[in-house]
C-alpha cells in the first residue's frame, strides 16, 4: 500500500510541477550555516538516481536514458539506452561506480516493451559513453516494489537492494507454508541487500521497500531507509547478515513481533536507529563529512517524498545511532502529531530521490519533482572556496577579502591601491613574496568569515571600516617609495609595523595611562 503513496506523490509532482510551477514553493533550508545552490540548469523532469565518475556525473531518467552532466551542464545525447519497462516504480533505478566501472539496476524490457525482470548490468565508461555491458544479476520484478538503490563501499564493495516485488519469499520472514505463490521457492532475491560484485551472501534480509543506501565515510557502515505500509518508515544501520523484520515488523518491534520472527539462518533482528510513525516515504540519504570544514562530518541527511523535507540526524560518538536534543525524539521515535522541526532541515524539495556526495566533498540531491540538481555545502567551506581563489589570484591581480566587503568593490581605490602594491612593489622581491605567503596564511583563515559578517551587518563593516583605516593609510607610505632591493622591502617593512604597533596599542596604552593619572 505504501508504494501507491509513492507513486501518487510523484504524479501530484508531476501535475505540480507542470501545471502549477510554484504550487510547493521553491527549496529552501533552515540552516544559516549551509547554503543551497542549483548546480544545474534546468533540464526536464523524470530523473532518479545519479553517481560521479571523477568530476562527471552520470543521471538516470527512468524511461531509459543515461546522461552525462559535464561542468553542470547535462550533455543532449545520452551516453547509454536501454529498452526499460518504466511503469509506476519500474525503469532505471539504480546506479553506482567502482573507478571507471559503472554498475546499473533497471527493469529490462523486451523490444515490445513486455516486462522481463530486475537486471544489473556492468559497463565500462570511456569518458563518452557506457560501454561494453556484462550482465551481472537477473532478479524478480513487479511494477511496484522494486527497490533499485545502489551503493559502493569504501572497500569497492557494489551493493543493490531489492524490494518484496509483491512477491512473498523466505527472506521476508515467511515460513514455507506462507509462501506465495504457495509452492514456489524463486524468490529468494526478494526483500534483501545483495552484494552484486564481489558476489557473496545476503548483507541483510526482510527488506520490505527501499529507495536509499549510504556508506558512512568514516567507519565504512552501510545504512539504508526503508518504507513501512501503512505506518513506520525506518532508518537502519545494516551489519551484515541484517533482518530488517518484514513482513512481521515495521518500526520498533514489539514482544509478540520478536515472538512471531521464524528465524533465517544467523541473521539478526535489531530495532531500526529511527522511526517515523506517520509515513514520509523516506528515499535517498548521505553522509555529510564535507571537505575541509568538520561542522557536518558528524551529520546523516535523508530525504523524504511525501512532504519533499530534507532532514539533518546527528552521529552519536560511535555512529551507531543518533542523538538528539528534543526529549520526545531520544526514544528514536517520532509519533503521529510530534514536532519534526529538530530534524527538518529543508523544505519545498517535493521528492528526493538521491542524495550523492561528489568529490569536492558537497551534497547533490536530485528531486523526482524539480527540474535541476542541488548542491548542498557550509558557509564556511563556501568561504574556504573564495579564500582558495583569492590565494590562487594573489599573483593575478587578486583583492583583498576584508577591503572589497568594506568599499563595496574590487574596483574601489582603496583597494586597487592594496592589489598595486602587492603586485608591484612586494611581489617583485623575494622577501616581499615571502611576507605575502607568511600574511597569507594567516589572513585567510579569518578573512572569509569577516567579510561574510560585513556583507551581512552594515554596523560591523563600519566598525571594521574604521579599524582598519590607519592601517591601509599606513601602507599608503610604500607606494611612494622605491623599493627596488632586499634590503629596502625590510627595513620599510619594519617600519610600517613599528608605526601600526604605536597607532594600535602604543596610542591606547598611552590614552588609558593619561586617563588614570586624571583620575
Amino acid at each position: 500500500m505504501k508504494s501507491f503513496v509513492i507513486i501518487g506523490i510523484l504524479l501530484i509532482g508531476f501535475i505540480s510541477v507542470n501545471v502549477f510551477p510554484d504550487a510547493f514553493g521553491e527549496p529552501t533550508l533552515n540552516d544559516d550555516n549551509l547554503i543551497l545552490e542549483e548546480f544545474t540548469k534546468e533540464f526536464g523532469w523524470g530523473y532518479t538516481t545519479m553517481t560521479f565518475v571523477e568530476d562527471d556525473i552520470l543521471l538516470l531518467e527512468k524511461n531509459g536514458s543515461v546522461f552525462l552532466i559535464r561542468d553542470g551542464i547535462k550533455q543532449e545525447k545520452p551516453v547509454l539506452e536501454v529498452k526499460v519497462d518504466p511503469v509506476r516504480e519500474s525503469g532505471l533505478l539504480g546506479i553506482t561506480s567502482v573507478d571507471s566501472t559503472v554498475y546499473i539496476y533497471f527493469t529490462e524490457a523486451d523490444k515490445d516493451g513486455k516486462q522481463l525482470g530486475n537486471r544489473i548490468y556492468k559497463y565500462d565508461w570511456d569518458g563518452e559513453a557506457l560501454i561494453n555491458p556484462v550482465l551481472l544479476k537477473e532478479l524478480p520484478s513487479n511494477s511496484y516494489h522494486n527497490s533499485g538503490a545502489m551503493v559502493t563501499g569504501l572497500d569497492d564493495q557494489v551493493y543493490a537492494v531489492v524490494g518484496d516485488t509483491g512477491k512473498y519469499g523466505p527472506l521476508q520472514n515467511k515460513p514455507p507454508g506462507d509462501i506465495f505463490p504457495s509452492g514456489t521457492l524463486d524468490y529468494m532475491d526478494t526483500s534483501v541487500i545483495l552484494r552484486v560484485d564481489p558476489e557473496g551472501p545476503y548483507q541483510a534480509m526482510g527488506i520490505r521497500n527501499s529507495f536509499g543506501l549510504a556508506i558512512d565515510p568514516v567507519t565504512g557502515n552501510l545504512w539504508a531507509t526503508e518504507n513501512g505500509d501503512d505506518d513506520f518508515d525506518e532508518i537502519n544501520l545494516i551489519p551484515d547478515k541484517f533482518n530488517s523484520g518484514w513482513e512481521k515488523i515495521m518500526g520498533p518491534a514489539t514482544e509478540s513481533e520478536l515472538a512471531s520472527l521464524p528465524g533465517y539462518e544467523d541473521y539478526n533482528y535489531k530495532d531500526p536507529e529511527f522511526s517515523w510513525q506517520k509515513v514520509v516515504s523516506p528515499v535517498g540519504l548521505n553522509f555529510g563529512k564535507f571537505k575541509e570544514t568538520r561542522n557536518y562530518d558528524n551529520s546523516l541527511f535523508v530525504g523524504d517524498c511525501n512532504n519533499g523535507n530534507l532532514y539533518k540526524f546527528e552521529l552519536n560518538q560511535n555512529r551507531d545511532g543518533f542523538e538528539f536534543s528534543s526529549p520526545h525524539l531520544q526514544d528514536n521515535l517520532v509519533n503521529e502529531n510530534e514536532s519534526m522541526e529538530e530534524i527538518i532541515v529543508g523544505t519545498g524539495f517535493r521528492c528526493i530521490t538521491d542524495i550523492e556526495r561528489g568529490p569536492d566533498g558537497f551534497l547533490y540531491l536530485i528531486s523526482h519533482g524539480e527540474k535541476n540538481i542541488y548542491r548542498i555545502l557550509p558557509r564556511e567551506a563556501l568561504a574556504l572556496e573564495e579564500q582558495m581563489e583569492s590565494e590562487s589570484d594573489s599573483t593575478e591581480g587578486g583583492g583583498c577579502l576584508i577591503a572589497t566587503a568594506i568599499y563595496g568593490s574590487e574596483l574601489a581605490p582603496q583597494v586597487q591601491q592594496l592589489r598595486e602594491l602587492r603586485d608591484n612593489k612586494l611581489l617583485q622581491t623575494e622577501s616581499g613574496t615571502d611576507f605575502i605567503e607568511s600574511f597569507n596564511s594567516v589572513y585567510y583563515l579569518f578573512s572569509p568569515t569577516i567579510a561574510d559578517l560585513q556583507r551581512e551587518s552594515p554596523v560591523f563593516r563600519e566598525a571594521v571600516k574604521i579599524a582598519i583605516t590607519p592601517m591601509i593609510s599606513s601602507f599608503s607610505i610604500l607606494n611612494y617609495v622605491d623599493l627596488n632591493s632586499e634590503e629596502k622591502v625590510l627595513g620599510y617593512g619594519i617600519g610600517i609595523i613599528i608605526l601600526n604597533g604605536m597607532i594600535y596599542f602604543g596610542l591606547p596604552i598611552v590614552g588609558i595611562v593619561s586617563l588614570r593619572k586624571r583620575s
